[in-house]
């Protein structure tokens, strides 16, 4: 079964190049992600998941789900893990004027402040990109695994991340209750399969002159 929407868009790593797509890795790490939570019935199970793992992940919430759980916003940072900016109503920047786009990324990180951002979509307008890149880290991906997709059964969607995933690898993954049935069984398979092969699961670092808010 062949997906075109594995890595993201060709024109996007061909125009923003300082987008973090992987992370360099002298040993074996993965980055996994979450877009789009936190959910209240979905978030806790990824935590916990996570926990019985020792894993840590980034999660790229939306600001109007963060502003509605707070709770869960605040227990993902309590037991280390990043959290990301993912705008305040997952905009799609090819559709959205720069300057409504810019003031929904801003609520967002009212509610939720954080260095680190992912655009909805992997989509970015290069006005968007250009302002967005003097306040924050952009991070995309290297492997989408797919797992909102209803027609992607879930042992495709961990097919994706065995086949495509190496050190450094930014791994996406959606914490929301679309994609819950392939998600979790995508990361428990690969919590399993790759934390067998010595891989260690980190969050996606903060640039090194700034503090983590």
């Amino acid at each position: 079964m062949k997906l075109k929407n594995i890595r993201p868009p060709f024109l996007f790593s061909l125009l923003f190049r300082d987008v973090i797509f992987r992370l360099p890795a002298a040993t074996k790490t993965l980055y996994l992600t979450f877009d789009d939570g936190p959910d209240p019935d979905v978030t806790p199970q990824v935590l916990d998941m996570l926990k019985k793992h020792g894993a840590k992940a980034t999660f790229f919430v939306c600001g109007n789900r963060a502003e509605a759980h707070q709770d869960l916003l605040q227990r993902i940072r309590e037991e280390g893990h990043a959290a990301g900016n993912h705008t305040y109503s997952h905009l799609n920047g090819w559709k959205t004027p720069t300057r409504k786009y810019i003031a929904d990324t801003e609520r967002a990180n009212a509610v939720a402040p954080s260095l680190l951002f992912r655009p909805p979509y992997g989509k970015l307008l290069p006005q968007q990109y250009f302002y967005l890149r003097k306040h924050y880290r952009i991070v995309v991906w290297d492997v989408m695994c797919m797992d909102f997709d209803q027609h992607t059964s879930r042992e495709t969607c961990f097919d994706i991340i065995r086949k495509n995933a190496a050190p450094g690898s930014v791994i996406v993954m959606h914490d929301s209750a679309k994609a819950a049935d392939n998600m979790l069984y995508a990361l428990q398979q690969t919590l399993i399969v790759f934390g067998n092969e010595g891989y260690r699961f980190e969050k996606i670092p903060y640039p090194r002159h700034q503090a983590i808010p």
